[in-house]
């Protein structure tokens, strides 16, 4: 298989655009010591990340918000919560959001 110099130009510049912004804070900050506060407060951004993710998956439906009885993401994220705070495990709270969803759906 052939390629194109145009081609491996391409790839070699997506690969260095999604490398400098992971690598240069990286390199920078691994530099300084942050203060307490910054370094709480980097802390969040996963949190608040897949908090977002999550959320839009749970409480969207269609564009639309879809806060009903009926919408079985809702139903399944209950359990999967409880296992969540109770385990603090993601193999388990993984696994309880599938199985809930799953049985939820063979049954409504």
């Amino acid at each position: 298989m052939e390629v194109r110099g145009a081609i491996l130009l391409i790839i070699l510049g997506t690969a260095l655009v999604t490398f400098i912004p992971r690598v240069l804070p990286l390199m920078v900050l691994s530099r300084f010591e942050l203060p307490e506060w910054a370094t709480r407060w980097l802390s969040f951004i996963p949190i608040s990340v897949m908090a977002a993710l999550v959320g839009q998956e749970i409480f969207m439906a269609d564009g639309k918000i879809a806060l009903s009885a009926g919408n079985v993401e809702i139903l399944a994220a209950i359990p999967t919560f409880l296992i969540a705070i109770k385990t603090r495990s993601l193999l388990a709270t993984v696994l309880a959001g599938i199985i809930s969803l799953m049985v939820l759906r063979y049954l409504l």
